[in-house]
């Protein structure tokens, strides 16, 4: 996909008090820098926000870190907020860098929306949701934290359900059409590509996957 880029973006970003800069050096400290030690979730690919400002907005008590590679994209973020959330703030950087960002233990959720489907085999290490990106994710996440999935890509989908199993993860939800059940569509948070897809009828795929706890006598043989 290539992104239009916009001059003034990468000044904005640079210079927005929304936008965390050097965030290796919050590593093992976001808390430190939320002023409090409610749990830390996270959207890797935020896009333009939509999905984790309004969770943010509905659950003041969960820090909230979106993260994008682009300036371009997220720009737009940053210039749609009016003020800026006490709960909320956004990463420039690229998501191969998580585990220097992060400190083990200090993410309780991970949110992956309508990610970059890199159709192309020798690329798929770079799907987020490969086992090349669930082990990162791995390292940053508590114990019991869960990642979330969601996809109108079928392909990308069905690929990121063969990934679990290998990567040492279990399935704890999976769904080829959320927008027709109407339990998981209670908190269901549409994003602007889901918006989108939907409205083009497109079934919207989602999982939640989990790491598979192991025994201590598993972990030392």
């Amino acid at each position: 996909m290539r992104l239009r880029n916009i001059p003034r973006a990468n000044e904005v970003i640079a210079n927005s008090p929304m936008v965390i800069q050097e965030p290796e050096k919050q590593k093992g400290a976001w808390r430190e820098l939320f002023k409090n030690d409610h749990p830390i979730h996270i959207e890797v690919g935020m896009g333009k926000g939509k999905f984790l400002t309004e969770l943010a907005a509905r659950h003041p008590k969960i820090n909230y870190i979106g993260i994008e590679r682009y300036t371009s994209v997220l720009l737009r973020a940053v210039e749609k907020l009016e003020t800026q959330p006490e709960n909320l703030c956004f990463i420039c950087m690229d998501a191969r860098e998580l585990p220097e960002v992060f400190a083990a233990g200090e993410v309780d959720k991970i949110y992956l929306n309508f990610s970059d489907p890199w159709p192309k085999d020798r690329h798929a290490a770079r799907r987020l949701p490969s086992r090349q990106f669930l082990e990162r994710y791995d390292r940053i996440l508590v114990q019991d934290g869960v990642v979330e999935f969601k996809t109108d890509n079928r392909k990308l989908f069905d690929f990121a359900l063969e990934e679990v199993g290998p990567a040492g993860w279990k399935l704890e939800l999976c769904t080829y059409d959320l927008h027709k059940d109407a339990e998981l569509m209670k908190e269901n948070i549409m994003t602007e590509y889901e918006e989108k897809f939907s409205a083009l009828g497109n079934p919207i795929c989602k999982m939640v996957i989990s790491r598979e706890r192991r025994t201590i006598l598993e972990e030392v043989s």
